[in-house]
């Protein structure tokens, strides 16, 4: 076997060519490898017509076009492929096609921790590209970290377990070109050891990864669901949201407001049609697939009802079309997870045909050379990991990139986004779809909330956001100061989806590295009185986080700000309180106070994201289309991982794709296809994480011990067990929960101690834990009821 390796750098240094030597060296035995350097190749430059090409250009597709195969030692720089790479294809993809259907493998070395993992991303997609179209192998990424430790003195890998990993890639590489020569001769052929098979995998396990499921399984499916989240956190940003479905009965109403949404941007008229249609649709949806009448904000919601009020239904109000815009609700009340709930237990009503994995992550989709068939999944589970087949489709729903901060960088050009919503968004469907070379749209869309448009509290890593509406924020002796300690929007503007008016267009606030609330002791005075008042603050960590100073100077010192331009923008601020008119931003002056003499105080905010938009884009069936425009076979998607929205965002909206398209992909992806492969494996067949912890047998109790359960939590059913002798409540235990990872777990601990010292559910709800205390409370109020029957 001959193969041709490519040093991916003009460098006259580079670790990537001592590894693609010593590669040489290490398989010399049963391959012949000639490294190919690329310094002599000039930056391309369109030549004219009937001239010839550069003779290095000759000389390197020559050698690839010889070739079996084709390595490339990838460099990164900056992010991404060195320049010199970049143009070397270029080159070699205008008049040649040397790459066109040739097997490569990528490798890389870096001298940090990264081993190239951006670089080779992108050299990926470069290579899916039409006009280059080879066949890279996927998976069997091989990054090297910290080059310049790795070699001995004899340019050899020194670690063996590198060295073994390197040598099962290369393995897999020659099984691929093996494979890939035999595809020209005998048709389209795989070579994967199968641990399991099922009709549909479906990645991601939210509210599109549940609907595509039940629609898969009801259209007479096999379907295995995995995600990343571990028991108890699944639900994706489905759960966390307010459970507000966007719907309107005009299909022309809705298609002009979308467009208005969009504007200056196109949407596909046939997906956003698909999209609209099924909107209008969601009563009967509602009816039919939940089971349930759907509450209309719009004509069913009176006020009083714990419902968070709206003054119209569409975000914005201004746009043609809008008056159809309208809400489907579960019940009335939001905020609770009533729909995520629903469509969790539709999943678990049908485990004769569906199972879930969870703690379960995707790694990688596996697809057929030629064809570019999608036929199964590469999944990490306990370590280990599992290649499994899907017969007829795979469906992509997991959701964003918003704890990703490689892509956060990339994309949305921040270091980093507190989220909002759930921690497990972490761009996995990017990188596999990526890998097969689907087409990527509205990357750089995200909708935000918080405290203050695009704000909320700064918090530690891996550590979720919140959302507050916290009118002292805004109003009094108080304001926000960008890294240069000024002010740099209007604190109390109203925000849709933390977008601001900024000079005609709605935008979030700029980001800024240590954004901080600034404010004076009166101010301090407000908070505390309000802490006297009501015994607990919104955010109860707020006093502990305080910075004091006594004066400016020192404050702008402790907050590494500029005091010169902190004490002009409190003189600013309080100059235009006095003229009855804030000349900067245009904050309402009966919002403003006065800055007094101090002390002064500040706390640390942080730029967050509630949801990403970007990812693949699909077609009106949720097909996945490839860089070419076509559906790329057997991959579907549905939800936030390649959201329609362009633009502006309508609140609901999200919400509202989870059901259409996540439908549309079950039932898609469910049918049977005719170029589907015969596959016998079932070893890793009929696990079911989520039913098997839904399964209470294993909770031990003792005397004078009892389990109680509710429904009315964030996730699925919180369930209690309670200690009860002599008519007193001695422990609250909770035993299972799904509540959300920061204040969901302060009503987890706090409320059982409290319900004890009161020997009573009557005690007050967690601050901004409502529904989380409220079903502690029922599951406690069902514990009792068996108690006390017991005892009379």
């Amino acid at each position: 076997m001959k193969l041709v390796a490519i040093v991916g750098t003009a460098a006259k240094k580079s670790y990537n060519r001592e590894l693609l030597h010593y590669m040489q060296t290490h398989f010399s035995t049963t391959t012949e490898i000639t490294v190919a350097e690329i310094d002599e190749i000039p930056l391309f430059n369109e030549p004219e017509p009937g001239s010839q090409l550069p003779a290095a250009v000759q000389k390197l597709n020559q050698q690839i076009s010889e070739a079996d195969g084709v390595i490339i030692g990838v460099p990164e720089y900056d992010h991404s492929i060195p320049a010199s790479l970049k143009s070397a294809i270029e080159w070699l993809s205008y008049d040649v096609h040397p790459f066109a259907k040739k097997p490569v493998m990528l490798v890389g070395t870096s001298i940090g921790v990264q081993g190239t993992s951006r670089a080779q991303t992108e050299i990926r997609s470069i290579l899916n590209t039409p006009g280059v179209d080879a066949y890279v192998l996927p998976g069997n990424e091989f990054m090297l970290s910290y080059a310049a430790q790795a070699f001995d003195t004899s340019k050899n890998l020194a670690e063996p377990k590198t060295v073994r990993f390197l040598e099962d890639c290369f393995k897999h590489f020659t099984e691929y070109i093996t494979t890939l020569s035999g595809d020209k001769q005998n048709g389209n052929q795989l070579k994967v050891d199968w641990d399991g098979n099922y009709d549909v995998v479906v990645v991601g396990f939210g509210g599109a990864g549940a609907s595509a499921a039940r629609f898969a399984a009801d259209n007479g499916a096999k379907v295995l669901v995995v995600d990343a989240a571990p028991f108890g956190h699944e639900g994706g940003n489905t759960r966390y949201s307010a459970q507000h479905v966007v719907m309107g009965k005009d299909v022309d109403d809705l298609t002009d407001y979308y467009h208005a949404l969009s504007a200056p941007f196109k949407l596909p008229e046939k997906t956003l049609h698909a999209y609209v249609s099924g909107m209008s649709k969601m009563p009967e949806y509602f009816d039919k697939y939940l089971g349930i009448k759907a509450v209309s904000y719009k004509y069913d919601v009176n006020p009083g009802d714990p419902v968070n009020y709206k003054k119209t239904m569409a975000e914005y109000p201004e746009l043609k079309g809008s008056d159809t815009v309208d809400f489907a609700l579960v019940h009335k009340r939001d905020k609770d997870a009533a729909l995520w709930k629903l469509l969790r237990q539709k999943v678990l009503d049908r485990t004769d045909n569906i199972d879930v994995w969870l703690s379960s992550r995707a790694q990688h989709l596996i697809q057929e050379p030629g064809s570019k068939i999608i036929r199964g999944v590469q999944i990490e589970r306990d370590g280990k990991l599992l290649n499994i087949h899907a017969n007829n489709g795979v469906v992509m729903t997991s959701g964003g990139f918003e704890n990703n901060p490689e892509l956060v960088q990339t994309y949305l050009h921040s270091v980093r986004l507190t989220p909002l919503g759930t921690l497990y968004n972490r761009g996995d469907g990017i990188h596999m779809v990526q890998e097969v070379g689907a087409k990527l749209w509205h990357m750089a869309n995200y909708e935000s909330h918080g405290i203050l448009p695009g704000l909320t509290f700064k918090e530690g890593e891996n550590e979720r956001g919140r959302q507050i509406a916290w009118p002292l924020l805004s109003h009094g002796s108080i304001f926000v100061i960008a890294d240069d300690g000024t002010r740099y929007f209007q604190e109390d503007a109203k925000h849709r989806h933390g977008h601001i008016t900024t000079h005609g267009s709605w935008l979030i606030p700029m980001n800024n590295q240590h954004p901080y609330i600034v404010f004076d002791q009166a101010q301090y005075n407000d908070f505390k009185q309000q802490l006297d008042d009501e015994g607990r603050l919104p955010y109860p960590e707020f006093m502990d986080k305080l910075v004091k100073a006594d004066t400016l100077p020192e404050l702008a010192n402790k907050l590494d700000v500029s005091a010169a331009n902190l004490g002009q923008t409190v003189t600013d601020f309080n100059a235009y309180k006095a003229e009855g008119r804030d000349f900067a931003f245009g904050r309402n002056p009966e919002s403003m106070r006065a800055f007094d003499g101090g002390p002064y105080y500040a706390i640390a905010a942080a730029n967050d994201v509630l949801n990403t938009q970007g990812g693949p884009q699909r077609n009106e069936n949720a097909e996945i289309l490839g860089v070419d425009n076509k559906p790329i076979p057997h991959l579907y998607g549905a939800g936030e991982l390649g959201g329609i929205v362009a633009n502006c965002y309508q609140g609901g909206g999200n919400l509202a794709e989870c059901l259409v398209f996540g439908k549309l992909a079950g039932e898609h992806a469910a049918v049977v296809k005719t170029d589907a492969d015969v596959v016998d494996a079932d070893e890793a067949n009929g696990i079911n994480d989520l039913a098997d912890g839904e399964n209470l047998s294993n909770v031990k109790l003792d005397a004078d011990q009892y389990l109680g359960s509710s429904n009315a939590g964030l996730g699925g059913k919180v369930v209690v067990r309670l200690t009860y002798t002599g008519n007193k409540i001695q422990n609250v235990e909770v035993v299972q929960h799904h509540e959300s990872e920061d204040v969901g777990l302060v009503a987890v601990s706090e409320l059982p101690k409290e319900i004890v010292a009161a020997n009573s559910t009557d005690v007050d709800a967690i601050s901004g834990a409502s529904a989380s205390s409220r079903a502690i409370k029922k599951a406690v109020k069902d514990a009792l009821g068996k108690a006390e029957a017991m005892h009379n």
